[in-house]
């Protein structure tokens, strides 16, 4: 193995901190990868990285040789982005992490559109709804809902997400059209949504004419921790939900559910695209940007 791919083994096993996931993301044996790390250390004359059962981690020499080669390898890929460009074709494997609603409402319908158009390209769908991270599990881009906090990646915000309030016919006919925020307070259910995360149940939101947001705290009779279950109960009569537009629209357009409130909506949500930095300049990774983002743009707030 030539010296550039040493360097760019020995990056991928170290910003994946495993042997094992490096093999897999580059698609060779874990053996040839160990192999390449051991000849770049030789020929360094220094040792690289910690080697344990459990974990593998930089030394001092290892992480000042991996700040070096990040740009380094960033500029190749550039580079070689810069010579494909023209090329409307994108191949190769790319993996994608996206909330699970996400995945079935939006990108699996639309997949054999983008998959004609580059027959040569591998889509890894990954939805496990959980925060991972990209660099450690080998994920070439995410799409994430929500504020977020991580600055070691590379953000491209899609736009805001329409949140919308519903409930199902038997509902309203049981207990009646909410016409304002305080008709719920009295004689109305929420279906209680508790965090994944804290295991809190969110309060009912929704943006004052000031624009700040306010919040109810309504009763429950049944109270859910993810989206299936979420919008079966809602369906069921059980209550009302705050859901995204784009997970309900065609029970929307079939009758199976209600919007209310129109005008007393919650806060939208942001949508973005996150990649390492070392991935930025993929062929594939654009081509798969700006699909979504176009996929996406239905579904977004104006």
């Amino acid at each position: 193995m030539d010296r550039f791919n040493q360097y760019r083994v020995f990056v991928q096993v170290a910003e994946m901190g495993s042997f094992i996931r490096a093999a897999h993301a580059l698609e060779v044996p874990r053996a040839s990868v160990s192999a390449a790390v051991q000849q770049l250390e030789t020929q360094l004359g220094v040792r690289l990285l910690h080697r344990t059962t459990r974990q593998v981690r930089l030394t001092a020499d290892g992480e000042q040789l991996l700040e070096r080669l990040r740009p380094l390898l960033a500029e190749v890929e550039d580079i070689d982005q810069s010579f494909q460009a023209s090329q409307r074709q994108a191949s190769g494997r790319l993996s994608v992490d996206v909330p699970s609603r996400i995945a079935r409402r939006l990108i699996a319908p639309a997949l054999p559109g983008l998959l004609r158009r580059h027959p040569h390209l591998q889509l890894v769908l990954g939805s496990a709804d959980r925060a991972i991270d990209l660099v450690q599990e080998g994920v070439d881009c995410a799409v994430r809902v929500g504020d977020l906090h991580d600055s070691s990646l590379v953000m491209r915000p899609l736009g805001h997400i329409a949140l919308i309030n519903c409930a199902s016919p038997a509902y309203l006919g049981e207990f009646g059209h909410p016409r304002q925020p305080g008709d719920l307070v009295e004689g109305h259910w929420s279906i209680g949504y508790a965090s994944p995360k804290t295991g809190r149940e969110s309060p009912w939101e929704y943006l004052a004419d000031d624009g700040h947001t306010q919040r109810l705290e309504l009763p429950s009779r049944v109270v859910v921790n993810n989206a299936e279950s979420y919008i079966a109960c809602c369906r069921a009569g059980l209550g009302l939900m705050q859901i995204p537009r784009y997970d309900v629209q065609h029970l929307l357009d079939a009758g199976e559910l209600v919007e209310v409130l129109p005008g007393y909506r919650a806060a939208s949500m942001p949508i973005a695209l996150i990649y390492p930095h070392r991935r930025q300049r993929s062929r594939r990774l654009a081509v798969f940007h700006e699909w979504f983002e176009s996929l996406l743009q239905p579904h977004l707030e104006r």
